[in-house]
């Protein structure tokens, strides 16, 4: 399953939202009948006796994605490319505590593949994992979607047809009080370029640790260590620790977030590099101010804080103009100033960004202005069936050149 938290991203294939929405409404629902109507309800619900129940009374979804992908940059010929993601999903029941989950993904291009587009055809398994959860603790195996905070550092692309997905072992805890515990051991990243790719899968010794307490009235507070050791991609190697805290009052939002990074493992760098995020929000009825600044910084030209493993294409503007090798920063690092605002109109959602991109160290990167970028979003649900239109739009000012990109969305599931 695809999924995306920003204010500009299209609408995940399979919502989670909405299955949670159903399962609160009918638990409402049983609480409110007398209880000898609640006895019957509960004797009639599907008994599991073993996992071979379990597996017969799981559930199935069917989801498809078709999208047009148009680019077009200067100095060089317009590329568009039309596919279509085909998604079934089959999770279990729960026995004993014990459930799965099976995910196939296939992309299929409709129109010629001309490059320049990176959702690569093919099909694969998306996830599969085995599950277990013993009152607050959750543990899984496998194959997994793992995306954490804002997907900033650790994500799963999910904007691209083909999702990054992670194989290893994870833990979630909820016992203590407002307080929620991630730690998984990653042992091999499948990454959006798909398995035929030399670039789709990178072996991995990586560790994740997440820890959120959301007691305070002002907001919730994370701190983090994710500890990289990429053994195909040396300079993607890192330790990254940081701090993180967002909330909002009333109708104001707001973020902070201060990490540092060293290079780590087998990485041939040696460097210590920043990132600092502050971000406020304001909503003016239905309408939904928001600014920030985001810094990817630099240790000179020892080398700059980089997010292998981010969904990178939330961040710095859509066009994608900074993957830097999918490392997320760029020589002498990374400074965005940006705006948005998002409103909703009989049922149509509407968003403008703006970002400002500058270098962190002009006398690495020799430049000062990097670039800016434009974009729009327009998306709505029309007979079932989410509709959306992307555009946006990079004026290059001392980095590559003038690009522009638009997406046509449209997504259903079953």
């Amino acid at each position: 399953m695809k999924t995306n938290t920003s204010t500009f991203q299209t609408t995940t294939l399979l919502s989670r939202r909405t299955l949670a929405s159903t399962i609160g409404a009918a638990t409402i629902a049983v609480a409110s009948v007398p209880a000898l109507a609640q006895e019957s309800i509960e004797q009639e619900a599907p008994v599991v006796t073993s996992f071979g129940d379990a597996l017969s009374q799981g559930d199935v979804t069917l989801g498809f994605r078709a999208r047009t992908e148009m680019v077009d940059a200067a100095g060089s010929d317009r590329l568009d490319l039309t596919s279509l993601l085909t998604r079934l999903t089959f999770s279990s029941a729960s026995y004993q505590g014990f459930s799965t989950l099976i995910e196939m993904d296939d992309v299929t291009h409709i129109t010629d593949f001309e490059g320049g587009v990176a959702d690569a055809e093919g099909t694969e398994v998306n996830q599969a994992y085995l599950a277990y959860t013993a009152g607050a603790t959750t543990l899984k195996y496998g194959r997994q979607r793992i995306l954490l905070d804002n997907q900033r550092f650790i994500g799963g692309v999910g904007f691209r047809q083909n999702e990054q997905t992670y194989d290893g072992v994870s833990v979630s805890n909820t016992s203590l009080a407002d307080t929620s515990l991630f730690l998984a051991h990653i042992h091999n990243v499948n990454r959006i370029f798909g398995e035929d790719s030399p670039a789709g899968d990178h072996r991995s010794d990586t560790y994740l640790l997440n820890a959120k307490y959301s007691g305070f009235s002002a907001g919730a507070l994370t701190g983090y260590a994710y500890l990289l050791d990429n053994e195909d991609a040396a300079a993607f190697s890192t330790d990254t620790y940081g701090l993180r805290f967002a909330g909002s009052q009333a109708d104001l939002g707001y973020t902070l977030e201060y990490a540092v990074q060293s290079s780590a493992a087998n990485n041939p760098a040696d460097y210590d590099a920043n990132y600092l995020l502050a971000e406020a929000s304001y909503k003016f009825g239905a309408v939904t101010l928001a600014g920030g600044y985001e810094l990817l910084g630099a240790d000179g030209a020892n080398g700059q804080f980089i997010t292998p493993l981010a969904t990178l294409h939330k961040f710095q503007g859509w066009t994608d103009m900074f993957l830097g090798g999918g490392s997320g920063n760029i020589a002498g690092g990374i400074e965005d100033i940006y705006l948005s605002v998002g409103t909703s109109l009989g049922g149509v959602k509407f968003a403008l960004n703006y970002h400002q991109l500058n270098s962190d160290d002009t006398n690495v990167s020799g430049v000062d202005k990097l670039g800016s970028e434009a974009g729009f979003l327009v998306g709505g649900k029309l007979a079932g069936v989410n509709l959306s239109m992307k555009y946006s739009a990079y004026n290059a000012d001392e980095f590559s050149v003038d690009t522009d990109r638009l997406w046509l969305t449209a997504e259903a599931q079953f």
